[in-house]
This record gives C-alpha cells, structure tokens and sequence, in this order.
C-alpha cells in the first residue's frame, strides 16, 4: 500500500505538468483523478495501521472498521472526481482545443507502466480487504485512464482530431463510476450493519435447529459485518427442559464457524418464554 502510494503521488506531479504542457485533458483528468488516489491511497494505509490498533473502553471492537469507512470516502470521492472530468469534457467539447500529442503520448505510456506496478500490488493484497479493494480500484481508474489517454494521442497524431480527448476522458470516467457504486453500495451495507449478502437468516436459524441437538427455536437473529472477513451474529436459542446449555452453545459456535464462517457469536439460552417483549417465537428477525 506504501509503495504504491509512493508511486502514484511522485507521477501525478509528471502527469500535471505533462497535462498542462501538452493541453491534453485526458492527462489532466487522469492527474485530477491520481490526486485523489494519492489522498485515497493515503487514508487506506492510514486505516490498516489503525486496524491493528488494540480494543479499548471507548471502541470494544478495536478500530478495524475505520477501513471500511475510509472504502465508503474512497468510493465517494471518485464521484466527485468524474463530476470534474464530465464538466471539463464539456467545456472542451464546445470549443476544442489543441493538444500536443507526442508529449502527450509519452506521458500517457509512462503513466501506464506506473499505474500497472501500483495496481499489481494492490491487486495481490484485496481480494478479501473492501478498504484495499477501494484503492486498487482507484488505481484501476488511473489505469483506464492512461490507456485512453495513449488511444487519445494516437488519434490526435494520426487525424489531429481533438474531440476524442475529452470524450475518452468522459468514457474513462463512466467507467469508475460503476467501480465506485460498487465500492460505495458494499461499504455502506458494511456501515449501516446489513446482513452479509451469503448469510440467510431463516437459513440459518433453520440449520441450527436442525443441527444442534436441544434447540426448540432460534429467535431476536441478527447477522452483520464488523468488517467483510468478520462477521457477527446474535440470536436467542430456546431450547428443551433437559437440554445441556453448554452444549447447546457449543453446537451453535461449532456450526456457524464450520458452514457459515462466522467466529463471533453471541447466544442468549432460554428455557421458557423469551423476556424481551417485542420477541416473536415464530419469526427469525
């Protein structure tokens, strides 16, 4: 994550000037939008430092979820970044403006090879981590954008037709627009405390009944995510007159662990009528 923040932040001051220079918007576009990686990168390292931080009285479950919050800013903060590419492909749109392609070529080719390294190792590390996955796709967007900044050169040099700059820079920004919504939707699912998509509740109180010798009913469930690699659940266990509470709650760690992956569970062991008066025996909620 460090280095390729290191790389990101030392070529968007080449990809400014070069942009200025060359009087490409695409390279412009694609600096405007490694600023935000930078600062995007930047904040995702900061929160898997903080990640490891230990729980304390004022945070029981540590800081680990401030990586799924710095997802949701990094994903919001890309919306921001196409708004400006989608105004400045306008204003160019409706009066065109020279772009120096050879420059801007070299640039766009170098920028390449940047943008594959630091995606490279960002890719490797987020297949599971929503916070690294955020920035590899900030870097992902970086990438597309180099690429068509390489297409856009190459039809200013062959056809000097200038118009493709800015409407590949509004291509590329479509593009990470998806990539955000998707980034944006599963941290905010995260943030709000949704159930974990694979994770069915009546599915699951199903299992546990069946499953776990004693167990009348399982009631007051309730699934969610501290993170996307932890997940947490809580449910009340009525069970049977004669049934053995610690077995019963051994039996339901063990089974949610083995066929749902989930490691925190809290369990509420009732023999009679649940006291909570909002509690329906019938419903899983």
């Amino acid at each position: 994550m460090l280095l390729a923040l290191l790389l990101t932040g030392g070529f968007m001051v080449i990809e400014i000037v070069g942009g200025i220079l060359s009087g490409s918007l695409a390279l412009l576009a694609d600096a405007g939008h490694m600023l935000a990686d930078t600062v995007a990168l930047g904040l995702a390292w900061l929160a898997i430092r903080a990640a490891h931080k230990p729980a304390d009285a004022q945070r029981s479950y540590g800081y680990q979820r401030f990586q799924v919050l710095a997802a949701f800013v990094n994903g919001g903060a890309l919306f921001l970044v196409v708004g400006w590419i989608a105004v400045e492909a306008v204003d160019r749109l409706l009066e065109p403006q020279p772009v120096l392609g050879g420059m801007m070529l070299v640039v766009a080719v170098i920028g390449l090879l940047v943008n594959l390294a630091a995606f490279a190792l960002l890719h490797s590390g987020g297949q599971k981590n929503i916070n690294i996955r955020a920035a590899a796709l900030h870097v992902l967007g970086d990438l597309l954008g180099s690429i068509a900044a390489i297409v856009a050169a190459v039809v200013i040099l062959w056809s000097g037709w200038f118009p493709i700059d800015p409407l590949l820079s509004v291509l590329v920004g479509l593009l990470i627009l998806r990539s955000a919504w998707v980034v944006v939707r599963q941290s905010g699912h995260i943030l709000l405390e949704g159930t974990p998509s694979d994770l069915d509740p009546e599915t699951l109180s199903r299992v546990l009944s069946e499953t776990v010798p004693g167990i009348k009913d399982i009631h007051h469930l309730h699934a969610w995510s501290l993170t996307p690699e932890q997940r947490i659940v809580t449910l009340h266990a009525r069970v049977e007159e004669n049934a053995d509470e610690c077995a019963v709650m051994q039996g339901i760690k063990a089974q949610l662990a083995a066929e749902f992956q989930v490691n925190h569970v809290t369990v509420q062991i009732e023999r009679g009528h649940c006291l909570d008066k909002d509690c329906l025996h019938e419903h899983t909620h």
